[in-house]
């Protein structure tokens, strides 16, 4: 049974200000001390001045808070049910014959809303804002070569058979890669001879490795000041590989996917990127279901504090859950699909069936 329209504005109208305003609180802090850091390391750059940092700041944020949001609506519904319940509002509904499967109703349809525009605007957006960012932040403290905590890895066919470069850093443009280690491979998958180079330049067609010694089991150690490997791939798809997942919209992360499979590019961080953003709904569904189980309580029967407790404890294992689940799945462990949707589904059931037991005993 539904319930009734006015009564369901009402308490859509709670939830989404109470998840509102987590969320602001939420965007409000990152954005400071981001904005501190950033201050800090900008030490004497000359053109880091006090509004181009805050510039900066504001690209950067939307991207680290996205990843607050489930948390933002399971407090912010907390918030909103603790709320009608101290104002006795839920006991009238309930004395109305309103049962709590019908005023979550509204947090539901809330959560879905808020869900399906994080994914469909808000992600856009951030994705965008991230890519200014780096860019803004490349030519403040001048970085035209990126270093990074992880190699990188690249994976290649050509006429030669396929290669598999690794790298532990990358021009802003990603055509040149340095310190690199080439494992290659005949047609038949064959290890074939291992080439270390300083720097590796892709051009159109080849890749161009300076100072580069070539190893293998059969030769000698061979020396070359300028060594040439064929390569099908393009700049583009190649700078389009070393993009963080949350730094491409939601948009165009299929058609990203689709390339980097016919450059034989590894994309599994993208394809689980994208199964999480179309998980998050359902997500944001289980996070009101968590959130009603410890805050449907009266106040006057105490334990207040417990509860609330009890919701933040539920919710920090779901998000350790989800992050546990997101990394078997970009290591190959499990699929991606079912590393993005599990939490999401086990959480759900979960919180149902808490309500369930509460509820209908």
């Amino acid at each position: 049974m539904l319930i009734g329209r006015t009564l369901g504005f009402y308490f859509s109208r709670q939830f989404l200000k109470t998840i509102f305003l987590v969320f602001a609180t939420v965007f409000t802090l990152v954005y400071t001390l981001d904005f501190v850091e950033l201050m800090r390391r900008a030490g004497d750059a000359p053109s880091a001045t006090t509004a181009v940092i805050a510039q900066l700041a504001l690209f950067r944020t939307p991207a680290i808070a996205e990843q607050v949001m489930p948390f933002a609506v399971l407090f912010g519904s907390m918030a909103a049910l603790l709320q009608l319940s101290r104002k006795l509002e839920l006991v009238v509904a309930r004395a109305a014959g309103i049962s709590a499967w019908q005023f979550l109703q509204p947090g539901l349809l809330i959560a879905v809303l808020i869900g399906v525009l994080s994914v469909t605007v808000y992600n856009p957006l951030s994705a965008v804002l991230k890519q200014r960012a780096s860019a803004l932040e490349t030519s403040i403290f001048s970085r035209n070569v990126q270093t990074r905590e992880k190699p990188i890895w690249l994976r290649q066919r050509s006429l030669d058979g396929q290669a598999i470069f690794r790298a532990n850093g990358s021009a802003t443009d990603a055509a040149t890669l340095y310190d690199v280690t080439v494992y290659a491979f005949d047609h038949d998958g064959t290890f074939s001879h291992r080439v270390e180079s300083r720097q590796a330049n892709l051009h159109e067609g080849f890749w161009e490795l300076k100072d580069a010694r070539v190893l293998s089991a059969t030769e000698e150690p061979r020396s070359h000041d300028r060594y040439l490997i064929a390569s099908s791939l393009q700049p583009s798809e190649v700078r389009q590989s070393f993009i963080d997942p949350d730094a491409v919209p939601f948009w165009d992360l299929k058609a990203t996917i689709d390339r980097l499979e016919q450059a034989d590019i590894n994309a599994t961080t993208y394809q689980l990127h994208y199964d999480l953003l179309l998980a998050r709904p359902l997500l944001f569904i289980a996070m009101v279901f968590v959130a009603a189980s410890v805050s449907l309580r009266f106040f006057r029967f105490g334990g207040v504090a417990m509860m609330v407790l009890g919701g933040v404890a539920a919710g920090f294992m779901l998000y350790v859950a989800t992050e546990l689940m997101a990394e078997l799945g970009a290591s190959g462990i499990i699929s991606s699909l079912v590393a993005a949707w599990f939490p999401a589904v086990v959480g759900s059931l979960l919180g149902t069936l808490a309500l369930l037991y509460q509820e209908d005993g």
